[in-house]
């Protein structure tokens, strides 16, 4: 089936009564802290970014796609919102794009970020089939901004006020020119904030709009209980419509929104997240199935193969271990792994790598490839001690955690988890 990127319902309202949008909640964290969000509190009949009922993983992301088209076949959007930010779980979020690129190519690939962390994977997401970008754009003053957002997270450097705010606009602005580099659709979504910002969205249109930025979408306040903007009134039409009337003259404008959950799903004006929130809470509960005799090795990053004792991202090659047929274990072979320095898509090519291995040892692994791996069938393992010692309780089913913290500086400390290739 040929995809059609016009059956968008968010990019394109006459077809929002004829086509559906699914949001897969893969992504919990968020690399920003936005004024108006809290994601603690979630009621079913609640329309409201940021919330969900569930937390998919990948493959479970993909089963509950599957369930989603049986029941409702007018889905053509496949979209992850959150609930915190796509590329804050770049891992999470590429995996899902991968596997739905596979499984339902005919689908819109549709994201919406807040832009901070975006940029390291615009090729990926471009490769992958993703058309359709929304970016969070609120302000295009860092002092304007600095009101808008108590901090900002860039890797392990916590950013706030001007700072904060200006780092976040760098990047929203850069990830807009680098999708339209790439043919992608976008949108720009901009909260309009009482005594905030309404004086200046139009400013933020004439800004996105030079920068290629397709649609804006001004998005009225929705006061949220314990954040600094909850006693802000929610501005009514005689607010929303003139600034929509003036940024027209700049950019089209989407007036048609349903400020939607991290988990809605069916039309935009029939959503069915109540109905189908049993379907996605069974789904969060899946286990993945692999054979074991599909994966009959061990893999194991060591240094002078006696010892678990290499950090799985400095690993230029791992020791492929068996069960060997007089009992004990053999070393199969020393087997290469990726090139470091390429982010999530190095993990994905590890995974790969390892298909026929059932486990990974190392003495640290960051959390973006202990993601990616596990996805794909590869369990985990942080281990400090002897090779044969670790293989004894993998295929004999033992606890692996007495192998852990035997010795001073291994275990994963030192790792930051970003996926950038350190592991």
């Amino acid at each position: 089936m040929t995809k059609d990127i016009t059956k968008h319902p968010c990019f394109n309202k006459s077809e929002a009564g004829s086509c559906g949008r699914v949001h897969l909640p893969v992504a919990p964290k968020c690399n920003i802290q936005c004024n108006y969000c809290n994601r603690k509190y979630d009621c079913v009949n609640e329309s409201r970014p940021g919330v969900t009922s569930s937390v998919l993983k990948p493959f479970q992301a993909a089963e509950y796609m599957d369930k989603v088209l049986e029941k409702e076949p007018r889905i053509t959007v496949a979209g992850i919102a959150g609930p915190g930010d796509p590329f804050a779980n770049p891992a999470e979020t590429l995996e899902t794009m991968r596997l739905l690129n596979r499984k339902h190519p005919h689908l819109i690939f549709c994201l919406s970020t807040n832009g901070m962390g975006i940029l390291p994977y615009l090729d990926d997401i471009a490769e992958l089939g993703v058309s359709h970008v929304t970016i969070t754009l609120s302000a295009v003053d860092p002092a304007i901004g600095a009101k808008i957002y108590s901090w900002v997270r860039d890797g392990n450097v916590v950013y706030r006020g001007e700072q904060g705010a200006k780092v976040l606009l760098e990047r929203q602005l850069s990830a807009i020119k680098g999708l339209k580099e790439r043919g992608i659709v976008v949108k720009v979504n901009s909260i309009l904030i009482p005594g905030v910002n309404e004086d200046h969205l139009v400013e933020v249109a004439r800004v996105a709009s030079e920068l290629g930025a397709d649609i804006q979408n001004i998005i009225p306040l929705k006061p949220t209980a314990d954040t600094p903007f909850a006693h802000l009134p929610e501005p009514g039409r005689e607010t929303v419509l003139p600034l929509r009337k003036e940024a027209t003259t700049f950019i089209e404008q989407m007036t048609h929104c349903k400020r939607c959950r991290a988990d809605a799903v069916g039309l935009l004006g029939d959503d069915q997240s109540a109905s189908l929130c049993g379907t996605l809470s069974a789904c969060s509960k899946l286990k993945p199935i692999e054979p074991e005799a599909a994966r009959p090795y061990v893999a194991v990053a060591t240094r002078e193969g006696m010892l678990v004792n290499q950090h799985l991202g400095e690993a230029t090659s791992f020791q492929i271990w068996g069960e060997s047929d007089t009992g004990g274990f053999r070393m199969v072979e020393d087997r290469p792994a990726p090139k470091a320095g390429c982010g999530p898509r190095r993990w994905a090519e590890l995974a790969a790598a390892l298909k026929d291995c059932r486990t990974v040892l190392a003495a640290a692994i960051g959390e973006t490839p202990r993601t990616v791996l596990n996805e794909q069938g590869v369990e985990t393992q942080v281990v400090d001690g002897f090779i044969k010692d670790a293989l004894r309780l993998v295929y004999g089913g033992g606890d692996l955690n007495t192998l852990k913290g035997r010795r001073n500086g291994i275990g994963g400390a030192c790792c930051s988890g970003t996926g950038s290739g350190c592991g």
